[in-house]
């Protein structure tokens, strides 16, 4: 039994920009706004997904993290999807940076793009903890 592939983006601008997440929207992107709960709820039933953070530089990131590729090289990962239905979940602190990503990755033809509604902030804001030093630097 094959798997869907998750790929979760992370980032953070340190303030909120509404503005990009609706641009997105607006061009028709196939853009979905999930809360933490949806979140977790997501990564929980696809545990073998990849969890990527694009934010620079490094300000914590979600447990379970698993590469860190800037979100303005989104579009050049290696690590995407083949298949561009695949699910792609992207989450930053602010929503800021996750949009401009999830916009980028439904101009290249991803269909399946989620994001996490207000980013680590929301991530934090329900409880969660964020993990503040980066895997290698223990």
């Amino acid at each position: 039994m094959h798997s869907s592939p998750l790929v979760l983006v992370g980032c953070s601008s340190g303030e909120t920009d509404e503005s990009a997440a609706d641009t997105a929207e607006d061009k028709g992107a196939s853009t979905v706004l999930v809360d933490p709960a949806e979140f977790v709820s997501f990564v929980e039933s696809n545990p073998d997904a990849p969890v990527v953070n694009v934010h620079v530089p490094y300000e914590g990131h979600i447990e379970g993290t698993d590469a860190f590729v800037p979100f303005e090289e989104i579009g050049d990962w290696d690590g995407l999807p083949e298949d561009r239905s695949e699910p792609v979940v992207l989450y930053c602190r602010s929503g800021r940076m996750s949009a401009i990503a999830a916009d980028t990755l439904t101009k290249m033809g991803y269909t399946a793009v989620m994001d996490l509604d207000g980013g680590m902030n929301a991530w934090t804001d329900t409880g969660n903890g964020l993990l503040r030093v980066p895997p290698g630097e223990n």
